[in-house]
């Protein structure tokens, strides 16, 4: 119950500065350019929420359905889907009075907030924590069921994906999804082989996170001071390549063994250089045999504060360009990638089940972008269709109907409901599996 409460707390905390830093973009160019707003609610707020204040002709409220928010800008058909203005005469304080290219800046307030929060959220981590990272050079993959099934083997080095070559270990799986990868270049046992990738499982690499974890070789750092085989004739960089008549290779295939065997005594054969060596060694109850292992090599970058903003810039671009690639496997029928797609059930489980300021604010910079591009899409009732009007306005002279606004605002709202229905049903299900 703890874990929920945390993981829950921080859900609504980050959804909260997201719908009040979106919307504050667009409240910000509104009234830059004098447009009254009547409304300022975080969260939705079907027939009622709860009035704050007032401030300077604008009602702050707070609604009670966590998804979103909105501003009402005077005179906008929006969200409310409220015409009673289109029956009054236009008047200068409106948003539909005002120039093109003043409406435009309105509409992309929310996601420009969005963006320069992420850039900004990005900076403060590359200053504080500087950018890690496990490199993929010189590193193996320890694989699951559906990296298996489709031809990578435990000890595998990946080289390139089709012409690409992967730097962050950690982005494997990512890399082979968003770059519709369909060859995998290998190293293993010394040879180099190719492992063809079919578009068709795009959607089962996005839905079965743990395809690649890292192999780590059982290699000895250190013995602990309280290790129950102190006195043993383990040194570092002995390497145990066997425990009770089975290769343990890597940990990963040593840890059941030695969980059969927690209490007891089990024979060992580690390697030394060249030299083989056979130990009876004791394992806890853990499970362990009281030594540290040696750890794969980190990529540690440093930032000062200065060299943090384009940093926090190129971090911001760099994954908005993976999100809209994500989004592209989104909406390719074929790659199924749309069964992956989560409500904020799913968002809630990628949060650390306890508090971590570090994880917190990389969500929050993911999120916030992730609502950014959301917002672009050429939907009528998000942003980016009030944008494309707008655009389209600029670039014709011919400012669309309020008929045909009202009409498609209502095609943009079935849409995305229907966006949220689908990712709702996919994280229910995803529940009852």
């Amino acid at each position: 119950m703890e874990i929920f409460l945390i993981k829950a707390l921080q859900l609504i905390l980050c959804f909260a500065l997201l719908v009040v830093l979106h919307e504050a973009g667009h409240f910000f160019f509104a009234k830059l350019f004098n447009i009254r707003v009547e409304k300022f609610c975080i969260f939705f707020d079907p027939k009622f929420s709860l009035k704050l204040f007032s401030y300077k002709g604008t009602d702050y409220h707070i609604g009670w359905i966590p998804l979103g928010g909105y501003v009402k800008i005077s005179g906008m058909i929006d969200e409310s889907m409220d015409t009673e203005h289109l029956k009054n005469e236009p008047q200068p304080w409106e948003f539909r009075t005002k120039p093109a290219w003043q409406r435009l800046l309105v509409m992309a307030g929310g996601v420009l907030f969005n963006f320069i929060l992420a850039i900004m959220v990005y900076a403060g981590i590359l200053t504080k924590w500087g950018e890690s990272y496990i490199s993929n050079e010189g590193n193996a993959i320890y694989v699951n069921e559906l990296a298996y099934d489709m031809g990578f083997r435990n000890g595998d080095q990946i080289l390139m994906f089709d012409d690409y070559v992967p730097e962050n270990f950690g982005m494997l799986q990512a890399d082979l999804a968003r770059q519709s990868v369909k060859k995998a270049t290998v190293l293993r046992d010394g040879d180099t082989l190719n492992i063809y990738i079919g578009q068709n499982r795009i959607g089962e690499i996005l839905q079965n996170p743990g395809m690649f974890d890292l192999a780590v070789p059982f290699i000895v750092a250190e013995v602990s001071e309280t290790s129950p085989n102190k006195a043993l004739d383990i040194q570092a960089g002995d390497r145990i390549v066997n425990i009770a008549g089975t290769e343990t290779e890597f940990l990963q295939d040593a840890r059941p063994i030695l969980m059969e065997h927690a209490g007891d005594t089990v024979v060992t054969t580690l390697t030394r250089g060249t030299d083989s060596l056979a130990l009876t060694v004791q394992v806890d109850t853990a499970g362990t045999i009281g030594v540290f292992l040696q750890r794969p090599a980190i990529k540690t970058k440093e930032y000062t504060l200065l060299s943090a903003i384009p940093g926090g810039f190129a971090k911001t671009f760099e994954t908005i360009g993976g999100y809209i690639k994500d989004l592209k496997l989104v909406f390719t029928p074929s790659t199924e990638a749309y069964k992956s797609v989560g409500s904020f059930i799913a968002i809630g489980q990628i949060f650390p089940s306890a508090w971590d300021w570090y994880s917190f604010l990389n969500i929050l910079a993911l999120l916030s972008i992730m609502l950014g591009v959301m917002n672009l899409l050429p939907i009528p009732a998000l942003d980016g269709g009030h944008m494309v009007f707008t655009i389209y306005e600029m670039i014709t002279g011919r400012k669309p109907s309020d008929r045909f606004l009202y009409v498609t605002q209502i095609i943009g709202m079935i849409l995305v409901f229907g966006l949220m229905f689908l990712a709702f049903g996919n994280d229910i299900g995803r529940l009852l599996r």
